[in-house]
């Protein structure tokens, strides 16, 4: 074993030991029935870990490494002193409540949801961290507070905090559940736990009550941050995000703003190419707002019922998957993919999302999980949420959270032989690719014979787009919810309800939604180099090779083969895309 292999072996070993919610969600379920010291000493501690191992890894001589081992040094140093940044400056455990909600539900669905092991071994650790979390919340509801440099606890973070809590009851009370299944179906050793877990789901749902009455008595009434991060934090925090220079938080607007404009010119024309197909014998609006909007409007009246959401989206993987068989288009995968609602304690964010299992789970069951809509929306909110993720809307989402999305490189990047490139993976990567393969697939004639689809597309990925540019200016300029709403209706042809979730949600989850966009700009700058790479092995010319204004549309290159290059990009774990270009153009 090389001396880096080595290192990152003793490494994780600690790394596991010091983190166990982040060791079952990898897949290391040494430590399932513990939860992390977040005490003040615990916390010391997590800090003296990083910084030991970051001098030691800085250390290693890169020179003397072995090309792929020196990337993978790179990697971990970076992902180190993103922990650190974590710890020392942003510090979301202090001001941000809604990270406990997380680690709580996270701590216990993957032992639920997941089998990795015999239900009883299961159920064992989850009683034990039931055990466990009236200490683990005490220090919990310690740690809240002010950051060192002063910023206070987010209002927001702290309202849905407390309004997500309840999802982890829901997973308290699913562990119930599964025990009394297995107990019927006559596993003895469940149902021996039994009163073990009944006491401690009783304890755990006791310290839940009072975490959520510091949150709501003591913690709320003086919770006056906004939770925007400003410009030096959001800009140190998107180095961590996107593991490069490069994409600056202006370079990224910049680009942004630059094909907002291409984007709309085109679904202008296409709304007028499709007119009477969508509107027969209605005048067309002169004004390009107007007409889009109109004709977006006719496509979304075309939507599912609520309650037939997941059969709609499981019958357009199988169509999407007969797709890229037919083209030959990427190679498809045999592990298990289960289309389900989403968890209770992760529904703040509304959507959908792909929640795969760790590098070190072999073959287990990926979640594409949506949210339904909350009970107590008004039946006009509802409505406009379904005709935002209208029959086409969910065609594309599909593509993007499944096949040959999210769950795809998933499946693949969990096939890497490097650990550290799939342990560490990278946002901007995984968001990248699912942005990026959905306009291959458009390109490569994925639901050519429906105009309405491609449209709807170039709506689907505007919001990338504007996702990019508010979660920059509401953090750095404090773009208001009405310029947000504005932006995101007028300009992005979104619904109102999207509309203001996103609002709430980039609030929640600084320089997240940026990943999209950038994370495909990088994809199209990849793809780029490849087809002019394959033009020149052949002879041809590669500086004849020219993007449009429009992401994509290359057509046909001489030795360029999609296959080929989509299956090598997320053959490699999924590092940040820095690091990517690396690994596939030295």
């Amino acid at each position: 074993m090389a001396d880096l292999q080595r290192r990152f072996a003793a490494y994780l070993d600690e790394f596991v030991a010091d983190q166990p919610i982040a060791a079952t969600s990898i897949g290391d379920h040494r430590h399932d029935g513990r939860w992390p010291d977040v005490s003040e000493s615990g916390q010391a501690a997590t800090l003296a870990l990083i910084d030991r191992w970051l001098a030691d890894f800085r250390g290693l001589d890169a020179a003397a490494l072995e090309p792929d081992d020196a990337i993978d040094r790179e990697l971990i140093v970076s992902q180190l002193e993103a922990e650190r940044f974590g710890h020392t400056e942003l510090q979301d455990q202090r001001w941000d409540p809604l990270t406990w909600v997380y680690v709580l539900g996270d701590g216990l669905f993957s032992l639920i949801a997941r089998e990795f092991a015999p239900l009883a071994d299961r159920l064992t650790s989850v009683a034990e961290r039931l055990e466990g979390m009236p200490a683990f919340l005490a220090d919990a509801a310690t740690a809240i507070g002010p950051t060192d440099d002063g910023r206070p606890v987010g209002r927001l973070q702290t309202e849905t905090a407390i309004a997500q809590l309840p999802g982890v009851l829901e997973l308290i009370g699913d562990a119930l559940a599964e025990a009394d299944r297995g107990a019927a179906e006559g596993d003895a050793d469940v149902a021996a736990l039994r009163p073990r877990l009944d006491a401690a789901a009783l304890a755990a749902k006791g310290a839940i009550a009072t975490f959520t009455g510091h949150l709501r008595d003591t913690v709320l009434p003086t919770s006056d941050g906004e939770g925007r991060l400003g410009r030096d934090l959001f800009a140190h925090k998107l180095v961590h995000t996107m593991r490069s220079e490069t994409l600056t938080p202006e370079r990224i607007i910049d680009e942004a703003e630059r094909q907002y404009a291409a984007v709309r010119a085109e679904m202008v024309r296409l709304a007028r190419d499709g007119w009477e197909r969508w509107l027969p014998g209605e005048p067309m609006p002169d004004d390009p707002n107007d007409l889009v909007r109109a004709a977006l409007d006719a496509i979304a009246a075309e939507h599912p019922a609520a309650d037939d959401l997941l059969d709609y989206c499981r019958a357009e993987n199988a169509r999407i998957e007969a797709f890229c068989r037919e083209r030959d288009l990427i190679g498809l995968a045999d592990e298990p993919l289960d289309i389900r609602w989403t968890p209770g304690f992760l529904r703040a964010f509304g959507g959908a999302m792909l929640i795969a299992p760790g590098p070190l789970d072999k073959g287990l069951t990926s979640f594409f999980a949506i949210t339904p809509m909350p009970d107590d929306w008004s039946a006009e909110r509802k409505e406009s949420y379904l005709r935002e993720d209208n029959d086409r809307m969910l065609r594309l989402l599909t593509i993007h959270e499944a096949v040959p999305g999210h769950y795809l490189q998933g499946v693949y990047g969990n096939r890497s032989a490097s650990l550290p490139r799939s342990i560490f993976a990278s946002g901007l990567f995984a968001e990248g690719w699912a942005v990026y393969v959905t306009q291959v697939m458009m390109d490569v004639g994925y639901g050519a014979d429906d105009p309405a689809l491609l449209l709807t597309h170039w709506k689907f990925y505007l919001r990338a787009i504007t996702n990019a540019i508010i979660d920059a200016k509401i953090h750095v300029e404090g773009m208001s919810e009405e310029r947000v709403v504005q932006l995101q209706v007028e300009g992005g042809f979104q619904e109102e309800a999207e509309a203001r979730a996103k609002y709430t949600r980039a609030r929640l989850s600084s320089t997240q939604l940026s990943t999209y966009f950038a994370g495909s700009m990088e994809m199209w700058d990849m793809e780029l180099e490849a087809r002019r790479r394959a033009a020149a092995a052949v002879g041809a010319d590669p500086d004849a090779i020219q993007p449009g204004d429009l992401p994509g549309g290359f057509g046909e290159t001489p030795g360029f083969r999609y296959r080929d290059h989509l299956e090598n990009v997320i053959s490699h774990g999924a590092p940040p895309t820095s690091f990517l270009r690396r690994i596939l153009f030295g």
